[in-house]
């Protein structure tokens, strides 16, 4: 799936769970943009995934967390590398975090080479760093060969989301912004009316408060986003 030129916000749906794949499974097409397939969570049946990603109509979004932003099962490099790989043919685009970006340039530079864009990805599960900061490591990971920057950090209060929004506002780059925490929903639906290019939601069980019911956000930001 080819990244439109035109800023839209875009809802992607989670799936980490074998309850996500099944509602993933019932999907039609258009439903949602991407279905976010967090392959770390789903390792343990990763033998049928291929199976289950053919009968996707959802473009995939392909992920596989770093233990040290919220992935599953400690896996090292390699086996996320591993996974990757095996995956990668499935996939409309990829998520791969900053600091995961050089040991990841192989699957980046593949992902590159078969069209599908790749997201670079920050995440703070404790507080938003200051203005500054989210600003370097949006540069970062433009640098880095993002396609889209996604940025997602734990709101301790309203000034924190004022500064995920200043972000967003002033982005010179496709950027993506979302809070967690309290504040995570609210967030995501005044993130996603400042410019978000990509805008998170669960299918079967959230992974972390303030998320939104995948179909649930869709319907609302039809309504909020023009």
């Amino acid at each position: 799936m080819k990244l439109k030129k035109k800023p839209t916000a875009a809802v992607v749906a989670t799936a980490h769970t074998p309850l996500g794949l099944q509602v993933a499974a019932r999907l039609r097409p258009g439903a949602l943009d991407f279905v976010e397939i967090r392959a770390d969570c789903l390792a343990a049946c990763v033998s049928g995934l291929p199976r289950r990603l053919e009968r996707l109509r959802v473009p995939v979004l392909l992920t596989v967390r770093h233990p040290a932003e919220g992935g599953a099962g400690n896996l090292r490099a390699t086996e996320r590398v591993r996974l990757f790989e095996q995956l990668l043919p499935w996939a409309s685009a990829i998520d791969v975090e900053l600091r995961s970006a050089a040991p990841m340039q192989g699957v980046l530079a593949e992902a590159k080479r078969r069209g599908a864009p790749c997201i670079i990805s920050f995440h703070n599960f404790r507080a938003t760093p200051d203005l500054a900061a989210l600003r370097r490591v949006t540069a970062r990971a433009a640098a880095a060969g993002a396609d889209i920057v996604k940025i997602a950090t734990h709101l301790r209060g309203p000034r924190d989301l004022v500064l995920l929004l200043q972000l967003q506002a002033n982005a010179r780059r496709p950027l993506a912004t979302m809070g967690m925490g309290p504040l995570g929903r609210v967030s995501r639906l005044a993130l996603a009316a400042a410019g978000s290019r990509l805008n998170y939601g669960y299918l079967g069980s959230p992974q972390v408060e303030g998320q939104w019911p995948a179909a649930e956000l869709a319907a609302l930001l039809g309504k909020v986003v023009p």
